[in-house]
Parts: C-alpha cells; sequence; structure tokens
C-alpha cells in the first residue's frame, strides 16, 4: 500500500461562492463583497491554473464539471464526500451542510469506470445524516495509509463513533484528538482535521499548538515518530493561511511534490520549506478566492484516486 497517488479527482466549479450553511463552524470561511457571479469567475480561473500546474509535472488529473441545477457552492471540495481505496472500496461521507449532500453524484464513479478504474464496493455512511451525525471524508480524517492508522480531530463534523466504525471496516487503527482555533476570545473545535494537519510519506506538517490536551498532543506525536515521520510544526497564524491544508503526491518518473496554495507556501519560513524540500519538491498555486469564499485550500479540493485499474 503507497501513501500517495499519482491521479486524483478533481470538481470543476459551476456556483462558487460563499456557502452559508458551513459557515457557522467553518470560520476559516470570509465574505468577499463582490457578486457571486464574480467569485465564480475567480474560483474558475484559479481552478484552472491550479489543474493546469499539476498536469504539467505529471499528475494525471481527473476533472468532472459541477451540475449547475444542483446549486453546490461547495463542490470544489469533493474529499469531504467520497475517499477511493486501494482494494477497489470507495467510502460515502455523511455531511453537515444539507446543500452539500447533493455533491454526491453517481457520475463521478461512471467518470472513473469510463477512465479505467474498478470499484469493488460502495461503503456508503450517509444515513448517519439522519441522525445529525457526520464524518467528512478525508476532511475529517486523514489516512496513514502504509502504517494503517487514521488521524481525526473531533468537530461538529467529525463523529467519533462514526470515525471508529469506519476504522473497523477499512483496517485502520483510530488516533483521537481535539484541535482547537481561537475565535473572538474563545477556543472552539477546527472543522476539518486536514486544515491543521497534513500526513506525507516521511513527514507531517502539523499545528501542535491547536492540540490543547497536553496528553492527546503528546499522543499524536508519540505515533508520528512512532512511525518515522518527521514533525514540521507550523503556528496558529501559519494555518490560517492554509499551511497545513496540503497534499503530497507523486507525478511523473515518480517525482514526490507537496502541494499548496501560495498562501501556504507564503506563509512558511525558510526553515520549514528546507524541512519540506528534504523529502520532496513544492508545488504552489494562487486559491486566494476560493480559499476566502470556501474556508477550503488546496488540499480539500483534491480526491486521492488510489483505485485498482481494470
Amino acid at each position: 500500500m503507497q501513501q500517495t497517488t499519482d491521479t486524483i479527482l478533481m470538481i470543476r466549479p459551476v456556483n462558487f461562492r460563499m456557502n452559508e450553511e458551513t459557515a457557522v463552524n467553518n470560520y476559516f470561511q470570509e465574505d468577499l463583497d463582490i457578486k457571486n457571479a464574480e467569485i465564480n469567475r475567480k474560483a474558475l480561473e484559479e481552478f484552472d491554473e491550479f489543474v493546469e500546474k499539476l498536469r504539467t509535472v505529471g499528475i494525471n488529473v481527473i476533472v468532472e464539471s459541477d451540475d449547475k441545477l444542483m446549486d453546490t457552492p461547495d463542490s470544489i471540495f469533493p474529499n469531504n464526500w467520497v475517499s477511493f481505496h486501494g482494494n477497489g472500496d470507495v467510502a460515502i461521507y455523511p455531511m453537515f451542510a444539507k446543500n452539500r449532500r447533493k455533491e454526491r453524484r453517481d457520475e463521478v464513479f461512471i467518470r472513473l469506470e469510463n477512465e479505467g478504474f474498478k470499484i469493488e464496493n460502495i461503503i456508503d455512511y450517509t444515513s448517519a445524516e439522519d441522525e445529525g451525525i457526520f464524518l467528512e471524508g478525508t476532511g475529517s480524517l486523514l489516512l496513514d495509509r502504509v502504517n494503517s492508522k487514521a488521524y481525526c480531530a473531533l468537530s461538529p463534523r467529525a463523529d467519533e463513533d462514526l470515525f471508529i466504525e469506519f476504522c473497523e471496516d477499512f483496517e485502520y487503527t483510530p488516533i483521537i484528538f481535539t484541535a482547537n482555533q481561537t475565535v473572538e476570545g474563545k477556543r472552539l473545535a477546527i472543522y476539518h482535521t486536514n486544515v491543521m494537519m497534513c500526513l506525507a510519506e516521511n513527514f507531517a506538517v502539523i499545528c501542535l499548538d491547536t492540540i490543547d490536551d497536553q496528553k492527546e498532543r503528546k499522543n499524536v506525536v508519540k505515533n508520528l515518530k512512532q512511525d518515522g515521520k518527521e514533525i514540521i510544526s507550523i503556528t496558529e497564524v501559519q494555518m490560517h493561511q492554509f499551511a497545513g491544508n496540503m497534499l503530497q503526491l507523486r507525478g511523473e518518473k515518480n517525482q514526490r511534490y507537496l502541494i499548496m496554495s501560495n498562501s501556504a507556501h507564503n506563509s512558511l519560513t525558510p526553515q520549514q520549506i528546507k524541512a519540506i524540500e528534504k523529502h520532496c519538491s513544492i508545488l504552489s498555486s494562487s486559491l486566494k478566492t476560493i480559499e476566502t469564499c470556501g474556508g477550503g485550500s488546496a488540499r480539500c479540493m483534491m480526491a486521492e484516486v488510489f483505485l485498482p485499474k481494470n
């Protein structure tokens, strides 16, 4: 089992804007004082430029267009509703925002099969929505595929029992903690694990300052070190520039890249960049509109495809 893939699924937006339903607990979102059509146009420009950069280094990007009729402002972040696994399993996840549930589309699976990928089983957790229980894909859970460990920061969008159920189904050891950020003087749960932590083959970029409980923090560090990962710590300020929202991918000739936004890249210190570049190259792209209105960045836009080929 490999930690990185060379293939990702991305959804090209048609109605991207600030999603009022997710803003209640995604404190990374901000309102832009421009019309929604203009926001979508800017997001499309950023999206297309990002895809172009990824393809230039040999990453296989499967782009599926969003469906205009669905009115899904966050469809640009597919990693929250689906994950694709090496044994042919696909997991479909329960989503906090009602208008995000329409992002789950069978056309995506048909497209992947047309691209030569094999889907064996679909494991569907979405009935949990009826009980107000959520687990938002690889936004909520970070998978160490090689060491069979899954990291999860609990939040209104990441339920502990459902996370444990996922770990039992997919044979991962659960590593559970709470990660907080300061919002108007209060410590509140960070909405997704993947904004405070990135797991690569030989290193992890993580904002340890968000894990207020010392015991939980020690446990996360212990597990990362146990598995030989170099820990690259970022600050909460850097996390707000999306420095935790990164993903390692493979390009041509198996070259490794850590994918991030320009704002994440610009927030890093020379020492942090040096630590990352010991392991892989950095590829960054401007995602300003998407980050500001969507409250998500590069990592959230990419659903990794680990499915076997036919």
